[in-house]
């Protein structure tokens, strides 16, 4: 069991980073709220049937309320900005930098909702990993078009902030909550925030091809579901300033997957800057301790 659980950050890692070669399959056929917001619709409905095979309890209708709040965030807000700037010429590398801020942003917010002080050794853990980041994602920076207006920027700060928001805010309030249960709730939140932006903002362009249907089945079963539940996982085990340092690893992973699969390169620069972010959240998760939190 201990070994198991050692195991969860490496495979919330992969399973988190396949997320963004999911969307490079998905975006050509479908808008992204409209995507999202059938991805979260058919996520609640398979949550439904494994409440009852799962023996999933039942929720406060306050606490209900919170996860609610967490998945317009985590999901909703986060995933719809990125998706949105991706979309709207957003450079996939610059994007990935901003997105990169998530740790410290969340490291910030720990204290004031999660109540929990931050250690120099996190900090220092935590600047190196967005170190790392850059370098990983720099020989994509150049590549900064008319896409990079006040409107995409804006929206990805805006699903960055959100992402730290609702993490700090699940770990405050949801915790102890089933997690079957609790992603039920999160995932309704997140179809309130996508569904009413598709109607606003998009066509419902939805074209239904191959590439599609294993983008959505793969997104819905292996991100909305396992990747969702072992993040829960880890934000109910540790604290969310570390918890969160492990996105730091996210672009390496995908920078990978993305050679691996479609072939783009990976240079010795990008290796270095991979080297860098493991060393940076090494520093900041290796040891609990130097976490702690303060009794209110």
């Amino acid at each position: 069991m201990a070994t198991a659980e050692k195991a969860i950050p490496a495979l919330f890692v992969l399973l988190w980073a396949t997320g963004f070669i999911g969307a490079r399959y998905a975006m050509p056929w479908a808008e992204p709220f409209t995507f999202l917001w059938v991805r979260f619709a058919l996520s609640f409905a398979l949550l439904l049937l494994l409440i009852p095979v799962m023996g999933a309890r039942r929720m406060a209708p306050r606490t209900a309320l919170h996860a609610g709040i967490a998945g317009m965030l985590m999901h909703g807000v986060y995933l719809g900005g990125v998706f949105w700037a991706i979309r709207h010429g957003l450079p996939a590398g610059l994007a990935g930098l901003i997105i990169g801020l998530q740790p410290l942003l969340t490291a910030v917010m720990a204290g004031a909702i999660a109540g929990e002080t931050v250690d120099r050794r996190l900090w220092l853990g935590l600047a190196v990993g967005l170190v790392g980041v850059a370098v990983v994602l720099s020989p994509k920076l150049g590549d900064v078009t008319g896409g990079v207006t006040a409107a995409t920027v804006g929206a990805g700060l805006v699903a960055v902030l959100a992402m730290s928001i609702g993490t700090v805010w699940q770990k405050r309030f949801v915790t102890n909550a089933d997690l079957i249960t609790g992603t039920l709730y999160q995932y309704l939140g997140g179809w309130l925030v996508a569904f009413p932006a598709s109607l606003l903002f998009e066509n419902q362009h939805f074209v239904l091809t191959g590439e599609l249907i294993f983008a959505m089945a793969w997104l819905v079963l292996v991100l909305s579901l396992g990747a969702i539940f072992l993040l829960m996982v880890l934000i109910r085990k540790g604290a969310v300033a570390r918890v969160a340092s492990l996105f730091y690893l996210v672009p390496a992973v995908t920078a990978v997957m993305a050679w691996a699969l479609f072939g783009e390169t990976l240079t010795p620069l990008q290796i270095i800057g991979m080297v860098i972010t493991t060393l940076g959240v090494a520093l900041a998760t290796v040891q609990p301790s130097l976490v702690r939190r303060v009794p209110r």
